[in-house]
């Protein structure tokens, strides 16, 4: 699938259909980010999907039986979208005839969340191994009991600590496994870069950025510098995403992680990230991600910059089919952040907890996320795997040959932390997001009149 055309909010939702766009001739495919936001227009739009994804329902996802006859067992693994997992589980049952693997895949996160929401109060229907999103690891936490603690001095060092922390329990118990992670770069048009008098060699424009000192201020004032040239394309694509970026490079912005209220409408640091959004909206193209108009623009040449996680890579590489100029600078303002990622868990409801865990263990060792790589473009969440010779000489030949398995490990170095996200996230992070839409993209309200319109959105949440 190439060319994706969708509706929604921007940066939280879009991302989901990400998994499955072709990223390299290398034959890798890009990631996502579903953070669970609900769209009719999405699935409208993901329904292509469908003839490669088994479906899966409540019954048949549920864990298998104690096991055959002959003494064999059955796991169910369900994941969502691509996840580069049918040669691998092809590969584990030859290291282990007595072990027949069931693969559910979902089209969506979306759906898989669904059902997982559904199997969990139920008390049945969830797989031995189910992949989870890490927008809604959130969600495990709570029922901690309900869970396998996966602990284990074999996945010791596997990932860094902000990876595993999103996964763990206040008392120390791991209830994921690391798949893969979205580490964020620049993505930019070399020649829209050079018609506007700025340089083109992405270690260069690196520099431009600010280096490893890049700021959020340096990047709006190469925004500037675009835009004064007056070549006509924007700078950048969607106002609502370069605020969600920024905002993803916070701890605590929209609830208070110890009693769980509301705060975002308080947080000055939002406050400060929608102000200084809002009042450079000369820099946007006005458009929202993942609208026929924001698909359209690639094609236009609408716009010189965007913020990119690994997964968006193959979106820019699907929607800018035949557009030469694209290329990825190793560079972020603020350092780093992460966009995307998910886990593998296990359920207490399966029957086959033991070989179940084994199985999740194996698929998320650096050989094999290193192979998953290779097979879907999801860029490891496992150090060894990241610096591996497999996914350091990737390059993308879209993208100029970029070293985008280079540029990508070193952008993951720099991740610290991930954004707390609470029981109200979505509905708030949904209503940040229209908050500058109004502004950016639908023009009917001032930055004042739409922030306290999102004031007034939080109010009815509380």
């Amino acid at each position: 699938m190439r060319d994706v055309r969708v509706t929604g909010f921007a940066h939280l939702a879009g991302a989901c259909i990400a998994r499955g766009l072709l990223l390299g001739a290398a034959g890798i495919t890009a990631h996502r980010l579903d953070i669970g936001v609900q769209m009719r227009s999405i699935r409208r739009s993901l329904a292509v999907l469908a003839a490669v994804v088994l479906t899966a329902v409540t019954a048949g996802c549920g864990s298998s039986d104690s096991g055959d006859a002959d003494g064999k067992i059955t796991l169910n693994i369900s994941t969502f979208s691509e996840w580069g997992y049918a040669g691998l589980l092809k590969e584990y049952q030859k290291l282990h005839p007595d072990i027949t693997i069931k693969h559910n895949r979902f089209a969506t996160s979306d759906e898989a969340k669904e059902q997982f929401q559904t199997a969990l109060g139920a008390g049945s229907g969830l797989a031995d191994v189910i992949g989870v999103e890490g927008g809604w690891m959130q969600q495990l936490l709570k029922h901690p009991d309900n869970f396998v603690d996966l602990t284990s001095p074999k996945v010791e060092g596997r990932w860094k600590d902000w990876n595993t922390k999103l996964a763990s329990t206040a008392d120390g118990k791991l209830l994921g496994y690391a798949t893969d992670i979205g580490p964020q770069t620049i993505a930019y048009r070399s020649d829209l870069f050079k018609a506007a008098g700025l340089p083109t060699d992405r270690e260069k424009v690196a520099e431009l950025f600010g280096g490893d000192d890049a700021t959020w201020d340096d990047f709006f004032a190469v925004g500037k510098r675009f835009v004064d040239a007056r070549t006509g394309p924007a700078f950048y694509d969607a106002s609502a995403s370069v605020a969600t970026s920024w905002a993803d490079q916070y701890r605590v912005l929209w609830e208070d992680p110890k009693t769980g209220d509301i705060i975002a409408d308080k947080n000055k640091d939002l406050r400060n990230i929608y102000d200084t959004v809002t009042s450079h909206e000369d820099l946007s193209a006005h458009l929202a991600r993942w609208s026929e108009d924001w698909v359209s623009a690639f094609q236009k040449d609408k716009f010189a910059v965007m913020l990119a996680p690994s997964w968006m890579l193959g979106v820019i590489k699907g929607n800018a089919a035949g557009v030469r100029g694209w290329d990825v600078a190793d560079v972020y303002p603020n350092g780093g952040v992460n966009s995307g990622g998910s886990y593998l868990s296990v359920p207490k409801q399966s029957k086959h907890p033991k070989e179940a865990q084994a199985l999740a263990e194996w698929l998320t060792a650096p050989e094999q996320q290193t192979k998953a790589f290779k097979a879907s473009g999801n860029f490891p969440s496992q150090i060894e795997a990241q610096k591996s010779p497999e996914v350091q000489k990737v390059t993308e030949p879209f993208f100029n040959d970029a070293p985008v398995g280079k540029i990508l490990t070193e952008r993951a170095s720099n991740i610290t932390m991930v954004p707390y996200r609470g029981e109200n996230y979505f509905a708030i992070a949904a209503a940040f997001n229209d908050a500058i839409n109004r502004v950016s993209v639908d023009k009917t309200h001032s930055a004042k009149e739409s922030w306290d319109m999102f004031v007034d959105a939080l109010d009815a949440l509380k």
